[in-house]
């Protein structure tokens, strides 16, 4: 009998038939929901699992004995409790190096609809421009040319949303664990500590991945360092934000403004104050949605199931498994 590949019931909606036609050779796919409680007898078999945003936990994984490896669609694993799945020698994989441009041009989007006001802009188009005979009586936007754009977390996205607002005539700097030095002569971008990126960015974009270190990153503190004119856009992971404080920030007018694809919890509740603040712009977590760049998250999780139903170790491991022998 060929081995069973669970396929979550959201990552296969993105990607209709495509698990089945590339891995039908040498296992049996099942679309699934995997949220404990629901997973089928069958499912539990299962050797693989193509995973969206499940929590996987010890409890998750006594699920699944015969498991050897969770393919986690996407980039990011804060979902994924890696230490645990290491100790029953499963394999953790993601999807990095594919989904940066398609990140850091959401990044670029919610900046310009923010200095230009283009949600504002659609709306009164829609319903006030033809009432005021040709004048337009909407505030004014701003250029992005000229102003600081500080980048929090200089990865591959951080490196993608820089090479873009290079092209605007943005200032730029950063702020990283690690220096890249490469980037900084081949951008011009200057590095710099946290809390000066924050008093002189017009733009603060966040980059980090979610962990202990970085949840709460952004709070009351910083977001009173930064400038009453700036804004805070988030692609990264909500968490990192502290929300309620954000939510005082946009109505007191600390900041300016927000772009928020990513939330404290997710989908964001429809009775979230964010909800009904005016200078906040909200996506629904959609960093990756493009036809090319999620195809290209499934062919890599396809990729690195095949591997290890073959017997191989998966080419995308994540970090914390590609020093350890599993």
């Amino acid at each position: 009998m060929k081995p069973k590949v669970a396929v979550s019931l959201g990552v296969e909606a993105d990607n209709p038939g495509l698990f089945e036609e590339k891995l039908s050779d040498i296992a049996d796919v099942f679309p699934s929901s995997l949220r404990i409680g629901e997973i089928s007898e069958d499912v539990k078999k299962s050797e693989a699992i193509i995973l969206g945003l499940e929590q996987v936990n010890d409890s998750f994984l006594n699920e699944f004995p015969n498991l050897k490896i969770i393919a986690r669609y996407g980039v990011g694993y804060d979902n994924v409790d890696v230490e645990a799945c290491t100790r029953k020698g499963i394999y953790v994989t993601h999807t990095p190096n594919i989904l940066s441009h398609a990140v850091a041009e959401l990044t670029v989007g919610l900046m310009l609809c923010l200095s230009r006001k283009l949600v504002q802009a659609d709306k009164y188009v829609r319903t006030e421009w033809a009432k005021t005979k040709k004048n337009i009586k909407l505030p004014k936007g701003i250029d992005l040319y000229g102003k600081v754009l500080g980048i929090i977390g200089f990865g591959r996205i951080g490196y993608q949303v820089a090479v873009r607002a290079k092209s605007f005539g943005m200032k730029m700097m950063y702020y990283d664990v690690e220096r890249k030095m490469d980037a900084e002569k081949t951008l011009g971008i200057q590095y710099v500590n946290l809390e000066t990126l924050l008093r002189e960015a017009d733009f603060v974009s966040l980059h980090v991945p979610l962990t202990p270190k970085t949840r709460g990153l952004i709070g009351e503190r910083e977001l009173k360092l930064m400038k009453p004119t700036a804004y805070l856009i988030n692609t990264s992971r909500g968490p990192v934000v502290d929300e309620k404080a954000l939510v005082r920030a946009l109505r007191e007018k600390w900041i300016a403004g927000a772009g928020l694809d990513v939330f404290a919890k997710e989908p964001l509740p429809l009775d979230s104050p964010l909800i009904d603040l005016e200078n906040v712009i909200l996506t629904p977590h959609m960093g990756t949605y493009t036809d090319e760049t999620r195809r290209a998250m499934a062919l890599m999780c396809i990729e690195n199931v095949r591997a290890a139903l073959k017997g191989e170790t998966p080419p995308n491991l994540v970090p914390e498994q590609k020093e350890k022998k599993i």
